[in-house]
């Protein structure tokens, strides 16, 4: 295959469904790690057409959504300064903190802007020698080259006014903590495709050996979705735990060695909290020591304050596969994309917003 309609052709896709049904004899649970194979699973109808034996639960894979309460709170204390620029992605303004979100803050007076690269904020730091910029670094390890090449590029200008708010994270040991949990239900693991870009696949390898979990490294589209779904089965059918990687035309084992290098150059691995997981080892980045005069965590240490997550959001059920949106009490009612509840409703990749979109139930239609 060789352009984007053929990944959504109908004909592969009957083919590879009908070879998921001769496959399968018995039940299989299989977690799809980023929210944006979550939305195609869903807009394409692929988790209605699969076998009653497949079923599909959704992952962590959504940055936004597992960017920690007390990040946002610090986030809205540092964007309502006089006279500073705060930067960050359009999808990062509607998700809620414990009392508000930045659009709010930026209701307020705020100068809050949307930019869609990190260097943009470069950029406005140059522009405005006067004035503090802080962009918001959020994602996984798709992202976190972008943050760190604005870094290196403010170090070469000599910028004195640009810092990050960096809440990075990485994917690996995020799926070790689902499979290490009381009551974990994932069999087998269709990996992000645009993880495993960046990264490679190779860092799977223990995880699949360790835990005998079938790691599948998958693409978006429907005819990579159900490659990857099928290539996970034959796995499990078989009795085998090894990585594959079905998004061969862009993944390699080592992934790509210039934005490795760059994330390896600007910050270290540290342990982090994932919203509605927890703690997590190993599982962040921080600015390395010889960057940390880049670091708004650092520059703006009063910003802090106490996190109150809402008592009756659940994503952290829905983040690790144990609880599907639409079995929340609150779906649709009290949470809905106007009035969310937890960031798995707002953002772009959320699980809940998915469901939402593609499954709300027919009462919430009318």
């Amino acid at each position: 295959m060789k352009y984007l309609d053929e990944y959504r052709s109908a004909g592969p896709a009957r083919a590879l469904l009908e070879q998921i049904r001769r496959t399968v004899t018995r039940p299989w649970t299989l977690m799809e790690v980023c929210g944006g194979q979550t939305h195609n699973l869903m807009k394409f109808g692929i988790d209605r057409a699969l076998p009653a034996e497949v079923e599909l639960v959704h992952g962590p894979g959504c940055p936004v959504c597992v960017t920690p309460l007390e990040t946002l709170d610090r986030a809205m204390a540092i964007a309502a300064r006089a006279g500073l620029i705060f930067a960050t992605f359009g999808d990062m303004l509607r998700v809620p903190g414990s009392h508000e979100n930045l659009l709010q803050v930026r209701s307020r007076g705020g100068d809050v802007r949307i930019v869609y690269s990190p260097l943009d904020a470069v950029s406005l730091a140059r522009a405005n020698p006067d004035r503090q910029v802080v962009f918001l670094a959020v994602g996984f390890e798709t992202t976190a080259p972008t943050a760190a090449g604005a870094v290196l590029e403010a170090d070469r200008q000599g910028l004195h006014n640009f810092s990050l708010l960096v809440s990075h994270v990485r994917v690996p040991p995020a799926m070790e903590a689902i499979l290490g949990s009381p009551g974990n239900r994932v069999q087998a693991f269709l990996a992000a495709g645009h993880v495993c870009t960046v990264m490679g696949y190779q860092e799977y390898n223990p995880i699949a050996e360790r835990y005998h979990v079938p790691i599948v490294v998958t693409g978006f589209e429907p005819v990579d979705l159900l490659e990857g779904i099928w290539r996970a089965v034959r796995q499990l059918e078989n009795g085998r735990a090894e990585v594959e990687n079905q998004y061969s035309r862009l993944v390699r084992p080592r992934g790509n060695p210039a934005a490795r290098a760059a994330i390896e150059t600007v910050f270290e691995v540290v342990d982090y909290p994932w919203r509605g997981i927890g703690p997590i080892p190993a599982s962040g980045m921080a600015l390395k020591s010889r960057y940390r005069r880049f670091d708004a965590r650092a520059r703006y240490p009063e910003a802090a304050a106490p996190a109150l997550e809402p008592e009756e959001c659940r994503s952290g059920e829905v983040l690790t596969g144990r609880l599907k949106p639409s079995e929340c009490p609150a779906f649709g009612t009290r949470c809905d994309p106007d009035h969310p509840l937890g960031a798995t409703m707002v953002s772009a990749e959320g699980a809940c917003a998915a469901f939402f979109r593609y499954r709300r139930p027919q009462s919430l239609e009318v």
